[in-house]
């Protein structure tokens, strides 16, 4: 996430009340022309819509020149101005949309924060017309594979969030050999800090005495959730890589290159799940889904 420079503390902090008359997930403009913060912000590059939300409550956010912390504000673009650390949030050139595919190398990190001195996804883009993007979702540092970047945040909440179904498989190297019962394990899901995971669909593609090649597909996104199912079960990750989001694979990519999603590939991520095959894991998701709304739960 960007960083700025920080204003003068002198300014009032206020807490706004959360209009939420509008429907779930709701990201066009009201009819009284007033849009949801963090789709704004996503909007103009930011960050994803749940980074915003972080930004937000972390107080890092003014509108006409007042601190807000409170989800769910909503804006005039027309008659207010935002503000991101002191700097006011100005329309891209031309408003384009970008859309990029990058085959991330191992040591490269997914941040926008100025400040940070190793690689960055963003700057290995080097489209000069690229303006301010970010990644959609993350891989760690450790990590290898696919990852897009964009300055769309709509389309950027549809791929990252589990609601939408879009899949994520990953080529997974273990220490070890793991036995057929642990792979049941972490096909079911498995307790870790957060809650249990939502199940994967898991492939052996090669055992030795020594490792364990898989081929994991998973339809949420936690934090390093692949090392960490795997760790519950006694095993350690060695080496991890993003082969595939949804429909669009790795193929012709070299590692460290990237190119442009191609107009069909950004309909098909946006049509999320539909089409895909099912997993264990998109069953669970649904079980879930029912639970939080059963418990007057929110899905965001």
């Amino acid at each position: 996430m960007s960083q700025f420079r920080k204003k003068s503390a002198s300014r009032k902090q206020v807490t706004r009340k959360s209009n939420r008359s509008g429907s779930p997930g709701k990201s066009k403009e009201t009819d009284d022309g007033l849009v949801r913060l963090n789709k704004y912000m996503a909007d103009h590059g930011i960050a994803s819509r749940r980074a915003c939300d972080e930004l937000i409550e972390t107080g890092h956010v003014f509108i006409d020149g007042v601190l807000v912390r409170e989800l769910g504000t909503k804006v005039d673009p027309e008659k207010q101005v935002v503000e991101v650390d002191g700097v006011p949030l100005r329309e891209a050139k031309g408003g384009h949309k970008r859309y990029y595919l990058l085959n991330k190398p191992a040591g490269v990190v997914c941040t926008n924060d100025n400040r940070e001195q190793r690689a960055r996804a963003i700057d290995l883009i080097s489209d000069r017309h690229k303006g301010r993007i970010y990644t959609v979702g993350r891989l760690d540092e450790a990590s290898k594979g696919l990852i897009i970047l964009t300055n769309d945040g709509d389309f950027a909440n549809r791929v990252m969030h589990p609601r939408y179904g879009v899949s994520k498989t990953y080529t997974v190297k273990l220490q070890g050999r793991i036995n057929d019962n642990d792979l049941q394990r972490v096909r079911d899901g498995v307790y870790l800090a957060e809650g249990k995971s939502a199940g994967a669909r898991v492939v052996v593609r090669k055992r030795t005495r020594e490792t364990s090649l898989l081929l994991v597909t998973l339809y949420e996104g936690m934090n390093r959730e692949i090392r960490r199912m795997f760790a519950s079960v006694g095993f350690t990750v060695i080496d991890l890589r993003r082969a595939r989001i949804g429909a669009i694979t790795d193929r012709g990519l070299k590692e460290g290159h990237w190119r442009f999603l191609t107009p069909e590939e950004i309909k098909a991520l946006l049509a999320g799940g539909e089409g895909q095959e099912e997993a264990p894991g998109n069953e669970r998701l649904k079980k879930k889904r029912a639970s939080r709304k059963t418990s007057g739960q929110g899905e965001d």
